[in-house]
């Protein structure tokens, strides 16, 4: 059945045969689908000019005299002309399979034959639209990330390599649903990235985009964050505040650092995520909010919830649709791109005359493990447009040598550049794991989050 918060998909049903359009109408509309028929192939490519259909239903025979599928397979050419991402599935009776077989290879997504099976007609109906929706939004994403390149803002997500190939896919499938997502990966790989890209190809795209790291929120002020508070709520409540769900209301909610938040809140999480609502702190009164949650961790939830730190019913909730970022390590094809993305915003910043990178430089990147991964590169990028005096960033410049398996020179670093440099080391052996870095460094959970903004990793 169609969603009934969710426009309805336009169908278009072509026969000759006046019971067979009767039917597959009523058969269609009962399941939510807008339905527009035709008798003839001149009356099938009016429609489809005229109209954007999310699928055509068509015969291969028209004339009464013929059963040859010749009028059907000249009319699938000149649909493929006008659009070759417009689903069609073709009709046939048994005796003229191997038509379809033939108008299958020039294009059509499938075949029914006739007499069909309600059942079978609507799962194949169903999976095509939906098949369709995913190409088109994925070359929608492409084409925005171009514009939004081109503009210097928004969800830069520059990605060609085969490593991000199925994180685009998935996009594409499930950004324009409201399915809930989890993304993980590594510190610095991209999740804020690929949360607004989803964001950007849903239905709520015009709705607001809010961000919460839920790794910094302290316990005391985690229901007031999430869910507002009233005046007079705590000493600090000095007039009324909405909370990031309300914020989100329509829009989409990206939860960064899922995998931090206690126990004790993760109850209250979960019925707002269940219900849709929550009570601001210091009232009574139930709110609502309609939100899209896409949730980020580099944590391995499965084994938190095994040690009995994560509950497995909210895990569920937040896992509909999970994406994996692969590290900036295993798609090195993507390294020169993203450098190149980031050297263009810093050099407007800086307003310095710098037109790109020297050999060498390119080859250090190349070269470089990137433990903190993309966000790592992004502030190598802004440290060697800073330092470069010249109209090219060299390698120097990019102050990648300690990190290149080099034994650095305490004595010759400041104590941020230790401090850096051993954070640095503790997140590769922990391939990444904040939580891991954060306990064997002795830090806290909020104070190890700092240092990694502060750091750029």
């Amino acid at each position: 059945m169609v969603a009934p918060d969710s426009p309805a998909p336009r169908i278009l049903i072509a026969d000759d045969q006046p019971d067979v359009l009767e039917a597959l109408r009523l058969l269609l509309k009962s399941e939510g689908y807008q339905i527009d028929t035709a008798k003839s192939p001149a009356a099938v490519l009016k429609a489809v000019e005229a109209h954007d259909f999310a699928i055509v239903l068509m015969d291969l025979n028209y004339a009464r005299d013929t059963t040859s599928g010749q009028e059907g397979l000249e009319l699938l050419n000149k649909l493929q002309a006008l659009d070759a991402s417009l689903p069609v599935v073709v009709m046939t009776a048994w005796a003229s399979v191997d038509v379809a077989v033939e108008a299958m290879r020039r294009g059509a997504r499938d075949f029914i034959t006739k007499p069909w099976d309600n059942p079978r007609l609507l799962t194949i109906v169903k999976n095509q639209i939906e098949l369709c929706c995913a190409v088109r939004a994925y070359h929608r994403l492409q084409q925005e990330n171009q514009l939004l390149r081109s503009k210097g803002s928004g969800p830069n997500l520059i990605a060609q390599s085969a490593a991000m190939r199925p994180v685009l896919e998935v996009i594409a499938r499930v950004g324009p649903s409201d399915a809930n997502v989890l993304i993980t990966g590594e510190n610095g790989t991209g999740k804020n990235v690929v949360a607004q890209a989803l964001h950007a190809v849903s239905v709520r795209a015009a709705k607001p985009f809010i961000s919460v790291n839920m790794g910094g929120l302290p316990e005391g002020v985690f229901e007031s964050e999430l869910f507002g508070h009233v005046r007079g709520a705590f000493t600090d409540a000095k007039s009324d505040r909405a909370g990031r769900f309300e914020l989100a209301d329509g829009g989409t909610l990206f939860m960064d650092e899922i995998g931090n938040i206690p126990m004790s809140q993760q109850a209250k999480l979960l019925r707002t995520i269940e219900t849709g609502e929550f009570e601001r702190v210091g009232s009574s009164r139930v709110c609502h909010a309609s939100v899209r949650l896409i949730s980020a961790t580099n944590s391995d939830l499965p084994a938190e919830v095994a040690a009995g730190k994560f509950r497995q019913d909210l895990l569920f909730r937040l896992n509909t649709i999970h994406i994996h970022l692969p590290p900036l390590r295993e798609r090195r094809e993507d390294i020169e791109l993203l450098a190149q993305h980031f050297l263009k915003q810093h050099v407007e910043r800086y307003r310095k005359p710098i037109t790109g990178f020297d050999e060498a430089a390119v080859t250090a990147m190349r070269d470089y493990p990137w433990p903190g991964n993309v966000r790592e590169l992004d502030h190598a990028v802004e440290r060697g447009v800073l330092m470069s005096q010249g109209k090219a960033v060299r390698a120097p410049d990019l102050g990648l040598t300690v990190a290149r398996d080099a034994t650095p020179r305490l004595d010759e670093m400041s104590i941020e550049e230790v401090e850096a440099f051993l954070i640095k080391k503790t997140l590769a052996r922990t391939d990444g794991n904040a939580r891991r870095a954060a306990e064997e460094l002795g830090l806290s959970r909020s104070a190890f989050y700092r240092r990694l903004e502060k750091y750029g990793l």
